[in-house]
Order: structure tokens, then C-alpha cells, then sequence
């Protein structure tokens, strides 16, 4: 999940809405719902996935050969148990895939260390795998400030950041929501009527940087003809945490300069000692895997629909499969992979016939920007220009999508987004979870991850509200990203509740409502 996905953003609407008349009490089937809650939470196989996910096969970068192996698992996996029509569905990524295979930084003279670190992500590693040099303060204002260090940097280690100022934790690192900040969602007003982009992620303000970046080319190509050995930045965390920063592959073919994360304590170390006139030699191994392959692909499988009349239509569940680099992808996102992986497996283990069919989605691309899911709708559903979606004949046999990427916290309700139509529906199929903490229901958007590639075309898809634990604060984009912080508890919870939300959505005799506010058109087959 992106930076800003663990933020609600309450006053925002993708479209424009209508509050529906009243409705009569919604059914829940609760035998159902009771049998469902039983095999979750007393026969789960959900950290048993968890730990193929990230222990056998750790980071999925998008277009990873790791992570085509953990799809290949997985397939396999949902096939035994017998989900139907598993497949991997491709679409253009348009960059190679990169795979870390090796990497240690270590200061080598005075009194040695190995620095706590992280490659960054699609770093090109040494020409020769390994490479010496000594650290070097190279923090510039500008870009024009390199002309001063021309001829001075061959064989450095150029550290490009400000020495981060560290600060005691007074408060827990693991947080639950607490009473009145559920209330406070809950009495968020419906979103005013507004615009919204196609599954974008919500602006935020940012301080303006006008410091010489690393995904600069121009800046690459200077550090690249000085003969720099490597770039080192100061990471974001303490404790020894080191989160990346959405290091994406950013410009074709970059000039080959690699960059590393250095945690904030040893980097503020290695700076001191500069700082007192000592050398700081250092010396980086790093090999990397580069898949030429620029397709990528989304995880699929279906559990067919048994109702003449309603088979056609589709339930969704899904999360993103893809990581980042540095943990082994736990939180972010295996964990939604896992719940949704598991409420599939729980249906086949009740023997449930659901009424539509309902279809799993994996995606990977979304730390890229949510680019799996937007292929996914664009090629089955429709395509948004401005105020009107083309759609395609998919559309209407849509009824709705569930999304879980915030975390290992438990489910406390449900985001919105704003639809009006499904407050007493999700009212109600609450009801059975309200004894576990997952009673709240709020109007509002969130944004940053998958749903929003649905939503943003008018389509009924929702996020859950989820604890955050040590979302932020610990874990989000970092190397403690690992299996050892989840919750099974939470996770166990979690599969419960996307698995009664899907059998009810697939069983009732109605679609879920939609907000509407766009105009439909049919797109055009060329």
C-alpha cells in the first residue's frame, strides 16, 4: 500500500450521489455466517499461507521472478483446493522486473561494522559485484553546486541526505483505534459531490525539495561520470527499522550508479566520524537479478455461480500480491493476499454453493501505482474520460469488490466511498462481528490502494477499516516488514468477515446498489 493509504479522506467523492430511500432489514444469513466464523477461527490455514508467502518466497517486486514463483505457488494452492480456473492474466508493466540476490555494506577500517541497509529498489548493483571507496558528505542545495565537487568524487560514497534527528518514543509503535476515533469515521457526513480520478491516490501536501535527487537523470549521469562507487541515503525509521521510498523504476535504462538505504543511527554515525576528520572506507556487495520480461501479470480464480439466473454476475475479493524489497512483504501486502486466499478455501471447506460466481483478484503493480487492478477494469468493465465510463458488457453483471491491503490490524468496519445504497446492507451484515470490535460504518473514501480502481469507474468496491498496529510506524515499505508481525488473531478475524461479506453479496437476489454520477456510454469494439 502507498504512503497515503492509511488515511481516510472524508470530504472527497469519485462521483456525484443520492441517498437511497430507506429499505426493509437486510437478511443475514447467520447459520452461514456461523459456520464461516467456526472454520476461521478454529481450523485456519491463513499463517500457514502466510508463511509460504514470506518466508519461502519473501519480496515480490512487480515483474520479479520471486514473484511469479509465489504466483505459481499460489495458483497451485487454491487449485488444491479446488478453486476453479486459476490463471495468471498479463499486462504491460513497460520496465524490467529486479530481484536482490546479494547485498552487505560493511565500513571496513578503524573499527569495522556492518551497516544496517537496504538496497534500493531497481538499483543497478557494481559493475563487478563489489566496490570500495570511502564515505563522503555530499548533501547540495542545488544542482548547480556540483560543479564544485567535479574531479573529487571518483571512488566515493556520496551521502545525499541530512543527518536524521532522532526522537524518543513516548507512545506505543502498535496502536488500536480507539472509541471515539471509530466515531468519529462513523459520523463523517456523505462526501460532497465531487470529481475523482481513476483510482488515483489522494494528494498530499509535501515541503518543497529543491536538493539534488537520485531519481534525477541528470544528477545520475554527473555521480555516474565522476566515477562514483555508490549513493547512500539516510533512511526513514529508527531502531535499526529501514523503510525504502518507492524507488520505482523511474527512467529507462539509468546510468549505473547504485544506491543504497542506510539506517538512520549508522548513517548518523559514519557522519560523526566524518564530521571529526576520520576516513570512513567502506566496501558494498550487491548482485541483482534483472528480468527482461517488462509483462506482469494479476492472479486469478474463480468459485463458479450455481443459480441459472445469477451465475453470470461476479463477486470480487482481492488485495495486491506485490512488495516491496526490503522486509518480505507481510504486512504489505501478503497479509490481504492471505485473508482473500483463505476466505476462498474456507468456502470450499463448508462445501458452499455460492449463488454468483465469485472470483479472486491478486494484483501486482499497485506500489506503481495501482496498475494491475486499472488494467484488470479497463480490459473486463470500462474505461473513465472525465464524467463518462465506457463500459464494456462486464459492467452490469458487476455486483461488487472487496479489498483488504491495511495491514495485519483487525477489521473494525467498512469504508464507504461515498455509496449511500450499502449503509444498511453493511449495517446489518455487521451485526454478527459486533461482539469482536467490527461494528463501524463510515461515508467516507479512502484511497491509495485497489478498490479505488473499481470505485473509480462507478463500480461498487469497498476497503475495510483495519487497525493499525505497527502500520506506519514499523513496518510500511520497510525490512520489518516480516512474517513475525502479524497477528494471527487479527488475520483469522479478518478472513471471517471478507468471507461473510462475500457470501452474502453472492447470495442475495440483488446486485449491491451503486452511487452512480457518471455517464454510461457502451465502448466502442475497433
Amino acid at each position: 500500500m502507498t504512503h497515503f493509504a492509511r488515511r481516510a479522506i472524508g470530504l472527497f467523492a469519485l462521483a456525484t450521489l443520492s441517498v437511497a430511500p430507506a429499505m426493509a432489514q437486510e437478511r443475514v444469513d447467520l447459520a452461514t455466517v456461523n459456520k464461516i466464523r467456526d472454520e476461521a477461527m478454529n481450523r485456519s490455514q491463513i499463517m500457514e499461507t502466510m508463511s509460504w508467502l514470506t518466508d519461502v518466497y519473501g519480496p515480490r517486486l512487480t515483474a520479479s521472478p520471486t514473484t511469479r514463483a509465489a504466483a505459481e505457488w499460489t495458483m497451485k494452492t487454491m487449485a488444491g483446493w479446488g478453486v476453479q480456473n486459476t490463471h495468471l492474466e498479463s499486462w504491460p508493466f513497460h520496465y524490467t522486473g529486479w530481484r536482490n540476490d546479494r547485498f552487505a555494506l560493511q565500513v571496513t577500517g578503524g573499527n569495522p561494522f556492518t551497516v544496517a541497509a537496504a538496497p534500493r529498489a531497481w538499483s543497478p548493483a557494481p559493475l563487478k559485484g563489489i566496490v570500495k571507496g570511502e564515505a563522503l558528505m555530499f548533501v547540495l542545495d542545488s544542482l548547480a553546486d556540483t560543479a564544485k565537487f567535479a574531479g573529487k568524487l571518483r571512488g566515493k560514497f556520496a551521502m545525499l541526505s541530512p543527518v536524521p534527528e532522532l526522537k524518543a518514543h513516548f507512545t506505543a509503535d502498535a496502536q488500536r483505534l480507539t472509541d471515539e476515533e471509530l466515531q468519529k469515521l462513523a459520523a463523517q457526513p456523505l462526501p460532497a459531490a465531487g470529481g475523482g480520478g481513476f483510482g488515483g491516490r489522494p494528494a498530499g501536501a509535501r515541503p518543497a525539495v529543491t536538493r539534488p535527487s537520485p531519481n534525477d537523470t541528470t544528477f545520475l549521469k554527473f555521480l555516474a561520470k565522476e566515477g562514483v562507487s555508490g549513493i547512500l541515503l539516510a533512511a526513514r525509521g529508527d531502531f535499526g527499522t529501514v523503510f525504502t521510498d518507492n524507488g520505482a523504476p523511474r527512467v529507462k535504462n539509468p546510468p549505473v550508479v547504485p544506491a543504497v538505504h542506510v539506517s538512520a543511527e549508522h548513517y548518523g554515525r559514519i557522519a560523526r566520524m566524518l564530521a571529526k576528520g576520520q576516513s570512513v572506507p567502506m566496501e558494498l556487495s550487491m548482485q541483482n537479478t534483472i528480468s527482461p520480461d517488462t509483462m506482469s501479470f494479476n492472479v486469478m480464480g474463480e468459485i463458479p455461480g450455481t443459480d441459472p439466473a445469477l451465475k453470470d454476475e461476479i463477486v470480487m475479493l482481492g488485495g495486491h500480491f506485490d512488495s516491496w524489497h526490503a522486509g518480505t512483504g507481510a504486512t504489505d501486502n501478503a497479509a490481504g493476499s492471505a485473508v482473500m486466499m483463505e476466505a476462498l478455501r474456507i468456502f470450499q471447506a463448508l462445501g458452499l454453493k455460492p449463488r454468483r460466481t465469485i472470483r479472486i483478484g491478486l494484483w501486482t503493480g499497485e506500489e506503481q501505482g495501482l496498475i494491475g487492478s486499472r488494467e484488470y477494469v479497463k480490459a473486463h468493465y470500462g474505461e473513465r474520460r472525465g464524467d463518462t465510463v465506457f463500459t464494456k458488457a462486464e459492467y452490469d453483471k458487476f455486483s461488487g469488490y472487496f479489498n483488504v491491503d491495511n495491514g495485519t490490524g483487525k477489521i473494525r468496519g467498512v469504508y464507504l466511498q461515498g455509496n449511500a445504497g450499502v449503509k444498511s446492507i453493511f449495517d446489518a451484515w455487521l451485526q454478527p462481528f459486533w461482539a469482536n470490535g467490527a461494528q463501524t460504518i463510515t461515508y467516507s473514501n479512502t484511497g491509495g490502494t485497489d478498490h479505488q480502481a473499481f470505485d473509480g469507474v462507478g463500480l461498487p468496491g469497498w476497503q475495510f477499516i483495519q487497525d493499525p498496529v505497527e502500520y506506519g510506524t514499523r513496518t510500511h515499505h520497510s525490512n520489518q516488514d516480516v512474517y513475525e508481525r502479524i497477528q494471527a488473531d487479527d488475520m483469522k478475524h479478518n478472513a471471517a468477515v471478507v468471507a461473510s461479506f462475500v457470501w452474502m453479496t453472492a447470495q442475495r437476489d440483488a446486485k449491491l446498489p451503486r452511487k452512480g454520477g457518471y455517464v454510461l456510454k457502451p465502448a466502442v469494439t475497433p
